[in-house]
């Protein structure tokens, strides 16, 4: 397979903020973009998804959670259970709690308000299909927005987070949301499904995403994400 071949969805639901920046991340590693529309049945073939940041059905009930009701969803659903890689930022990660492919929930944000801000965070597991480009415990600084971003779950749901190894990303310096053990970001048992609170998408060009010399890749620290997604294809090919 040609990267150029390799095809990845990214759904527009109403309210959908962010769906074109994941498409030009998608297509700044050499992939194709393929939209997607959250009231078809029809996944296009395609061999990887993402969900989208934003304010799906203006968040109301709760936010993701009349997304999660799509009728796209159930195709997601079962693409996800069958391995195909599949990536939540911020709404998309609410999508996907609210769906049951990632465990816990996010909560309004502990102080109440909407938060924008450079984030620095470390990857606690680069063996995800998402993930598996970055260096092992990489730190990186990539731009966060939410005003429903508290990561929330049982004692026992933590602790085996903690204990498997399904923590993907964690907040550093600063907990922005309230999210326990500063979780960021978590992944399924079989590391295809991966969700996160921060924006990678806006973190994928010089000039144009946090720019700072913590950053492992000057405003480019989003990056990897999409171009661990195409390598993961490539090799499965």
């Amino acid at each position: 397979m040609a990267a150029s071949s390799a095809r990845i969805g990214v759904v527009t639901f109403p309210g959908s903020l962010d769906d074109r920046d994941a498409a030009r991340a998608v297509r700044l590693v050499g992939a194709s973009a393929v939209p997607l529309w959250h009231g078809s049945h029809d996944l296009e073939g395609v061999d990887a998804i993402i969900l989208p940041g934003g304010f799906s059905y203006g968040d109301y009930l709760r936010a993701g959670a009349i997304a999660s009701l799509s009728p796209i969803m159930s195709e997601i659903v079962d693409a996800a259970n069958r391995g195909v890689p599949v990536l939540g930022i911020c709404n998309g990660f609410q999508m996907l709690t609210e769906a049951h492919l990632l465990p816990g929930g996010l909560i309004r944000n502990d102080h109440g308000t909407f938060i924008c801000r450079d984030q620095r965070l470390r990857v606690e597991n680069t063996s995800t299909a998402w993930t598996n480009a970055f260096p092992a415990s990489a730190e990186i600084t990539i731009p966060l927005k939410n005003g429903e971003g508290g990561f929330i779950a049982s004692s026992d749901v933590i602790s085996e987070l903690e204990d498997s190894g399904r923590v993907v990303f964690r907040y550093l310096e600063v907990n922005p949301n309230g999210s326990m053990n500063d979780i960021a970001g978590v992944t399924n048992a079989r590391g295809n499904v991966v969700g996160l609170m921060p924006h990678p998408e806006h973190a994928v060009e010089p000039g144009f995403g946090p720019d700072t010399r913590v950053a492992m890749r000057s405003g480019t620290d989003g990056l990897p994400l999409f171009a661990s997604a195409l390598a993961g294809l490539l090799a499965a090919a």
